[in-house]
């Protein structure tokens, strides 16, 4: 039988941070491509995000270097040199800015920005106090304005400031600000020479994006650079949103230290689910020291990395830890047709080597279809009957040296069941080598499923590698086992994620519910209620609670016994209340009037010896065992209200099992958050338990959510132990906490 107790659900709460997404509420002349009008949910958060029209930024038809310089040994004259040579290769009129110089580079001089001879376009600017100028640039409408000095938000308090009056100075205006603290590398020299679906790059940390830049080298296409820097104004969702609508774009790739606003990120990650435009991510901040350096480094709050992390699943966005695994897995999604089966073959000319890779696709989730008996003696024409075919395919080495190795390779890619071929090769070994990469090469040029191929040499020099394996813009090729797993891994997801897709932005509650007005009457601002305020909250949004009575005197609660019906349930009541059952102030299992009498006064007692204030003492009906779970809300400082469900009772504290979704969520992504829990299994009844009510826990998790959306004044709640009963017969709260803002 149960009782109550109370575990935390969560374990920060924090202030929201809800901003609004549009930064610039005036006309913006040189136009975004919108949404329709501002749509908003029922708690005033925008349910649509303009896409700013980065195209004059990346492609400017005029150009102004504010504080240019041609003097050698000086930084701004690199500065400057890049920025001329960028601006000839992009075909874009170019216009020094200095008080003092007549040219640079040969190029005539204005004295300053209101002298300039044309509408501008893009303005760089190179000078220490940035403020004061981009206060002129504003007022000329300038398109965008780059500003490279550091010291702001990265170095502390007074930094911060200095970098809210660099956004001040462009806030409501026609022109859009990238950086501070931001660099050249917008203006890279990008390989014009490359096709296909490229890569765009999104960096805080410029040097963090080298790898992904030097991906041209080996012959992948990068289309822009946006290095985002301390994003007082434009930040990474602005180039996400832009990225995601642009027809060359075939994967966006990230490194992000922090993100400035959560609702935006969320927004922008929606647009590229929905344009099924992969977005793959490093996000810093795993760790203290992680956020912590991050802080520092770019001035943004880097978030609950659980928090962080659910929200990026919950919207698509592909995760990962290293810049070799950015790299390699925006590249096979750049690069990659939709599957068209969802089995992986693996082949390879020794068994050990295809037994060592089966072993660790098989462990990251990927699907090995054991080949057909048809398919397998279709094989078994070019491979000797003694080596296994089933998947993986062991080739024993000679065949991929003459015409059996493309034979074999086509009918791999023939086989219905096989949406990837992955071929191992763990070291050079010509001319056999050689013949073998040069078949995977065509191969791949006659067949729309994705070729991968591990090149396993650490010399990376030969010529079947650098030439025929990278000079192919159809074979992805990895160096290591664990990176190609990955990609293929992220591959499939992205595809079953996008392939059904489906806003939840959509079908987020516009107007409050009628719940609304009579939760907010018990709402006590900067306090917590006590359980039954609590209670009376969740049972204004439908959510079932005991039946109980609050009582402030033993004969009461002797009659709200007799009217409940024996056995009861006692628990004192108060704001102050959290951990009842440590200090003894529940009891289980009353059945009688004279148990219920003494009960009564015990329970005073001891919260006069512990002065803890009473409104009184709850008297309600045991209720059956079931599981035990937790829901909750809390407010994290990027995303604003989350939901949280997990183990509950003394689980919680001890298992730590819990799975969280930043709102608006729907039914599918609830009962998604259930089978990421460890314990899904006490759901699905154990040791001859039945199945619990998983369909009311699903509601109750749905009505927590409206909560979340809809009471701004609630912090946070925390409904523990909220238990699941058999199916079919529902799922009560036995205890709650909510804490008002």
């Amino acid at each position: 039988m149960l009782g109550s107790t109370h575990g935390s659900l969560t374990t920060t709460s924090r202030p929201a941070r809800v901003a609004a997404c549009g930064r610039h509420p005036g006309p913006a002349v040189h136009g975004t491509a919108t949404d329709p009008a501002e749509d908003l949910d029922v708690s005033g958060r925008p349910l649509t995000r303009d896409v700013p029209d980065l195209d004059r930024l990346f492609r400017p038809e005029t150009v102004a270097v504010i504080g240019a310089s041609d003097t050698e040994g000086r930084p701004n004259t690199a500065i400057t040199r890049q920025l001329v040579d960028w601006a000839g290769r992009v075909g874009a009129r170019i216009h020094p800015v200095h008080p003092t110089r007549p040219s640079v580079f040969g190029i005539p001089c204005r004295p300053g920005v209101r002298d300039l001879p044309e509408p501008i376009d893009l303005a760089v600017v190179l000078v220490g106090d940035p403020a004061p100028v981009l206060e002129d640039l504003a007022r000329l409408r300038v398109k965008f304005a780059v500003v490279f000095a550091s010291g702001f938000a990265e170095t502390g308090a007074e930094g911060a400031a200095a970098q809210r009056r660099l956004a001040a100075a462009v806030r409501g205006t026609a022109t859009r600000l990238l950086g501070p603290n931001t660099n050249l590398n917008a203006f890279e020299r990008f390989r014009d020479d490359l096709t296909g679906p490229a890569i765009a790059l999104i960096t805080q940390s410029g040097h963090q994006g080298r790898p992904v830049f030097a991906l041209q080298e080996l012959g992948i296409r990068v289309s822009h650079w946006a290095p985002t820097g301390n994003e007082a104004d434009l930040e990474c969702a602005d180039f996400v949103s832009y990225f995601a609508t642009r027809p060359e774009v075939g994967a966006i790739a990230a490194y992000v230290e922090g993100i400035a606003d959560g609702r935006s990120f969320l927004l922008a990650a929606d647009r590229a689910a929905r344009h099924k435009v992969p977005l793959v991510m490093v996000k810093v901040g795993r760790t203290e020291t992680g956020a912590r350096t991050a802080a520092t480094h770019t001035g943004k709050l880097t978030g609950a990395d659980d928090v962080v992390d659910a929200a990026m699943r919950q919207f698509g966005v592909i995760r990962v830890d290293g810049l070799d695994e950015l790299q390699d897995t925006a590249t096979l999604l750049a690069r990659a047709r939709p599957p068209r089966a969802t089995g992986v073959a693996v082949y390879s000319i020794s068994g050990g080597t295809g037994a060592h890779f089966a072993d660790l696709a098989t462990a990251a989730g990927l699907e090995l279809p054991v080949l057909s008996p048809a398919k397998q003696a279709e094989l078994h024409q070019w491979i000797p009957e003694y080596l296994s075919v089933a998947n993986p395919v062991d080739n024993g080495g000679h065949p991929v040296g003459d015409w059996r190795g493309r034979k074999i390779l086509d009918a791999l890619l023939a086989d219905p069941s096989v949406g990837v071929l992955v071929c191992p090769i763990t070291g050079p070994f010509p001319p056999l080598s050689d013949k073998l990469a040069q078949d995977l090469v065509d191969a791949a040029e006659k067949t729309d499923k994705p070729v991968c191929v591990v090149w396993g040499s650490p010399v990376g020099t030969e010529a079947a590698y650098r030439s025929t394996l990278l000079g192919s813009s159809r074979v992805a090729t990895f160096r290591t086992f664990a990176n190609c797993v990955g990609a293929i891994r992220a591959y499939f997801a992205h595809h079953r994620f996008t392939g059904d897709y489906r806003s939840p932005f959509e079908d987020a509650p516009r107007s409050p519910s009628p719940a609304v007005r009579k939760a907010e009457q018990l709402l006590r601002p900067g306090e917590q209620l006590s359980e039954h305020a609590a209670k009376q909250l969740l049972r204004a949004y439908g959510i079932r609670v005991p039946r109980e009575q609050l009582v402030t005197s033993a004969a009461a609660a002797v009659r709200a016994a007799g009217q409940i019906g024996y056995p009861v349930v006692m628990k004192a009541s108060g704001p102050r209340l959290a951990h009842k059952t440590e200090l003894g102030l529940v009891r289980l299992g009353l059945g009688s009037a004279s148990q219920v009498r003494d009960t009564y006064r015990e329970l005073c007692d001891i919260a006069r010896y512990e002065g803890l204030p009473l409104e009184g003492v709850l008297v309600g009906q045991l209720v059956p065992p079931g599981v035990e779970m937790a829901v909750g809300i809390t407010h994290d400082r990027l995303f604003g209200p989350t939901v949280t469900v997990g183990v509950g009772g003394v689980l919680m504290e001890v298992l730590d099992d819990t799975a969280v979704r930043v709102p608006p969520f729907r039914e599918e992504h609830a009962r998604q958050m259930l089978g990421e829990l460890r314990g899904r299994a006490l759901l699905e009844g154990v040791r001859g338990a039945p199945p619990a009510d998983v369909d009311a826990l699903v509601e109750t998790v749905l009505r927590v959510q409206h909560m979340a959306l809809e009471l701004g004044g609630l912090a946070e709640l925390d409904v523990n132990p909220l238990v699941v009963l058999e199916r079919g017969q529902g799922a009560v709260a036995l205890d709650a906490l909510a804490v008002c803002r």
